[in-house]
């Protein structure tokens, strides 16, 4: 006999990035637990997500208001009364700051920080007028931690991390939650591009593999799951927090695979 518990999810939920890696997992798991799911990104709408009841897809730039404000209007006219957000949207460019041009920079805070604080200035007011709603901000793990080659793309998910934790406390009495989701490797876009910028990717990928406790990079949906806890009432206690979701990762400066030989 397997035993389940359940937590509510948000009527209609708004998601960017939808067309890729941790977006389009999170549209998915939302559309098949029957939550309305508007889909944000540049990019069309993945076959299986058109083809799932109870998603829309707004094809546009998240660096723009006008897309934000038609993400607005949809759930607005959804008639489902509670709303999520989750802003999965990001830029990444392997390179170290030398090697990164200031049209590069900007580029990567337009569309990670500037496209985040804009979806949050368009979903706020539908969420303090119905006095409750739960944002998910997608950050990362090198949003505390640093990585090599990845300077601007670790700046940019930090400055995402506190603009996160201070909405949540400026709009705290309003009904609203606004927590954190700092991803570490997962097998989806952003990890993919770096993996397939190495000069060796098998051997890349192996040596990835093992610094994680498990022994394996985490799959999207995996991190997707822990994204709907934080929407839920379940995560009714969280606000503000900074929940990472990278397989044990970073728990330990130093984690052992065996190889290394006697600790002692």
């Amino acid at each position: 006999m397997t035993s389940a518990f359940s937590f509510a999810l948000p009527g209609a939920v708004a998601v960017s990035g939808a067309s890729s890696g941790l977006g389009h997992a999170v549209c998915r798991l939302l559309a098949e637990a029957g939550v309305l799911t508007i889909g944000v990104d540049r990019a069309p709408a993945l076959s299986d997500l058109l083809e799932t009841d109870g998603y829309r897809h707004i094809q546009g730039d998240v660096t723009r208001d006008e897309t934000w404000e038609a993400v607005a209007q949809a759930l607005s006219a959804s008639g489902r009364g509670s709303y999520g957000l989750v802003t999965a949207a990001a830029m990444l460019d392997v390179g170290t700051i030398i090697e990164t041009g200031r049209d590069d920079l900007l580029r990567t805070f337009d569309v990670n920080v500037v496209g985040t604080a804009l979806a949050f200035r368009a979903i706020l007011p539908l969420m303090i007028a119905h006095g409750a709603g739960s944002i998910v901000a997608v950050a990362s793990v090198d949003a505390s931690f640093a990585e090599q080659q990845l300077a601007v793309y670790a700046a940019s998910k930090a400055a995402v991390r506190q603009l996160a934790r201070t909405v949540a406390m400026d709009h705290a009495r309003q009904g609203v939650r606004v927590n954190v989701l700092s991803p570490g490797p997962m097998m989806a876009g952003l990890f993919k591009r770096h993996l397939e910028s190495a000069a060796d990717s098998a051997a890349f990928l192996a040596t990835r593999s093992a610094r994680q406790p498990g022994g394996r990079i985490l799959e999207a949906e995996e991190v997707a799951r822990a994204a709907l806890f934080l929407l839920s009432d379940g995560a009714a206690a969280l606000n503000g927090a900074d929940l990472i979701a990278d397989g044990g990762l970073t728990t330990s400066f130093d984690f052992r695979t065996g190889a290394e030989g006697a600790s002692v």
